[in-house]
């Protein structure tokens, strides 16, 4: 039911129906009133109606600072997600609300971060926006439509493809010996194993099974626990290892890896290659020898083939060795 009131020369409607809150809204003229009111009372008959009062209330960076208190430290990547949306926080999308928070807005952030980063980095924005909203009209009672569902996505850019050739590799491992006793077999390990950067940073010594050749990860990026096999070469490389007293392989933090795999990159002068690249590397390597894909996506932790295929680089010439 509709109710209307004049107060200070002005029509404030309001309508009630069993199981909504109630929805009010002022206008200049009664007539005006009750056709908002009419329509109003229809969608809700209808079930289409969607309450935005809350939306249109509450600031984007007014969520997002919600979301950063009671969902982000739940999450593995809590420090790296806090330093994204305090960042996205202070662009210029954080002062709509969130009604004001349209495809076309989204669009539009879209297309000016793309201006200053890579497709990769908006992408993730996106999921991030993406996320808080779906959290929020599932637990907070937000009454709008996802945004971020309705505009399209950067394309994915190709995977690296970059490759060292032995010259290079044997040049970076004698800088990164210099640097840091650890970083060498850090390296070695990597193209072993193909294991993540941070799986390598928080292997555990009571975590590697020298009799069984395996190593335990008890959470990884997708949030699954992996076991991983070691090779002889990798075996080897462990046992050459001191033992340090926190138990961990490799005593190092991956802020640190970066600066002084970076480093040593530029000392050997070796362009446009990342610690990450170790790990292609190592699966298209693995790759020639375990011909069965999913057992390759067990070994490297890929949930999903298509990403898979994006660390796999196949030459043409290789295939043409197995055809012989």
């Amino acid at each position: 039911m509709a109710t209307f009131r004049n107060r200070k020369n002005k029509w404030q409607a309001r309508v009630r129906r069993g199981g909504q809150p109630d929805v009010t809204k002022t206008f200049l003229i009664k007539i005006d009133a009750e056709k908002w009111a009419r329509s109003i009372e229809i969608e809700i008959d209808r079930g289409t109606y969607i309450n935005t009062s809350f939306a249109q209330k509450t600031l984007f960076k007014d969520l997002i600072q919600q979301y950063l208190k009671e969902v982000t430290p739940t999450l593995r990547g809590a420090p790296e997600d806090t330093y994204r949306l305090r960042k996205m926080m202070r662009n210029p999308i954080g002062e709509l609300n969130l009604a004001e928070l349209t495809p076309n807005k989204i669009a539009n952030y879209r297309d000016e971060r793309l201006k200053e980063i890579k497709p990769n980095t908006v992408i993730r924005e996106l999921a991030y926006i993406s996320s808080m909203i779906n959290h929020a009209r599932r637990e907070w009672g937000l009454g709008i439509i996802n945004p971020v569902a309705q505009i399209r996505k950067p394309s994915q850019p190709q995977g690296r493809e970059r490759v060292l050739n032995d010259v290079e590799m044997n040049r970076l491992l004698q800088e990164l010996e210099k640097i840091n006793p650890y970083l060498k077999s850090l390296c070695k390990f990597a193209l072993e194993t193909a294991m993540r950067r941070g799986e390598l940073m928080s292997l555990l010594w009571v975590n590697v099974n020298f009799e069984k050749r395996v190593a335990f990860l008890p959470i990884t990026k997708n949030g699954r626990s992996r076991s991983v096999p070691l090779s002889t070469k990798a075996v080897e490389i462990l046992n050459l290892l001191p033992r340090d007293i926190e138990g961990r392989v490799f005593p190092l933090n991956k802020q640190t890896v970066s600066i002084l795999f970076l480093r040593a990159t530029r000392r050997a002068e070796i362009d446009n290659f990342h610690f990450h690249d170790l790990r292609h590397m190592a699966l298209t390597k693995l790759s020639a020898r375990l011909t069965n894909v999913l057992e390759l996506a067990a070994l490297s932790g890929h949930r999903e083939l298509k990403m898979l295929q994006r660390y796999v680089h196949i030459k043409a010439e290789d295939l043409v060795k197995k055809l012989q």
